[in-house]
């Protein structure tokens, strides 16, 4: 007899797991992101004391850091710069080889081998008069498309939120990642962007003679001679020339800029 009633109790327990299993295929998405949530809580059920903990080492380790960073900035700002760029440049490189995130690597590539040669051109001795050009242009095309990549992702997730994306037949996770992604892309690569231009036209003030790190530089101009070229400019200062344009830097010193951006 109990040989007999063993497969049948095996049997029995066999039944609700097969039902088990199919009523979970029978799961939506929605379903299933709402079962994983019930079992996360149950599992952190009863441990509010050491979360509060956790909060507060959060927090306390977050206003130290921040307050460490300021002081850093101040004191030291070209270290800050280079490490904190180096780190934006290199680190997300560990994460996309590991996660197969094979889309932002192949822009990642993209952007580096480009930016690395601007950076290669801006660093020569003696500079190239193509070269201040080259590098407006390269940065100017990296500003334009990180502007417009940041507003795309943030109207798509005030869209998101508000309900406008059920207009276009989109599911709201999915136009929500999308907002996210455009959002992330805009402002990292917007930040590399300024923060590369920023040495790129540093090395080549330096170069060019304008710029020392001691403060002290070893030419002078006046405000009427292109501080690239050296020439006079044509075209006065807020005058629209059919040929080139003035435009003047934050030093005062002006200089033309012949054609359109990016060749239009």
């Amino acid at each position: 007899m109990a040989a007999g009633s063993a497969p049948k109790a095996e049997a029995g327990l066999e039944e609700p797991l097969k039902q088990e299993q199919i009523s979970h295929t029978k799961f939506s998405v929605d379903d299933e992101w709402n079962l994983q949530q019930e079992r996360m809580y149950k599992m952190h059920r009863g441990h509010e004391s050491m979360h509060v903990e956790m909060i507060l080492i959060f927090f306390s380790t977050l206003i130290v850091a921040q307050i460490v960073l300021v002081q850093w900035r101040q004191r030291h700002g070209r270290s800050y710069n280079l490490v904190t760029l180096l780190q934006m440049w290199v680190v997300p490189l560990y994460f996309t080889i590991k996660l197969y995130w094979w889309r932002f690597l192949s822009m990642w590539g993209m952007f580096s081998v480009i930016t690395s040669y601007i950076l290669f051109r801006a660093t020569r001795k003696p500079l190239s008069g193509r070269t201040p050009r080259l590098v407006y242009k390269w940065f100017l095309l990296i500003y334009k498309l990180s502007y417009a990549f940041g507003v795309v992702g943030y109207l798509a997730i005030i869209f998101t939120m508000s309900g406008l994306h059920l207009l276009f037949k989109v599911k709201a996770r999915d136009s929500m990642d999308f907002g996210i992604v455009s959002l992330f892309y805009g402002l990292y690569y917007g930040i590399m962007g300024r923060d590369f231009a920023e040495i790129c036209s540093e090395y080549m003030a330096s170069t060019i003679g304008f710029y020392s790190v001691s403060g002290m530089p070893t030419r002078s101009l006046a405000d009427s001679i292109c501080a690239v070229c050296g020439q006079k400019t044509i075209v006065e200062l807020g005058e629209e020339g059919l040929i080139e344009d003035t435009y003047q830097l934050s030093c005062n010193h002006m200089y033309p800029f012949h054609g359109k951006p990016f060749g239009l």
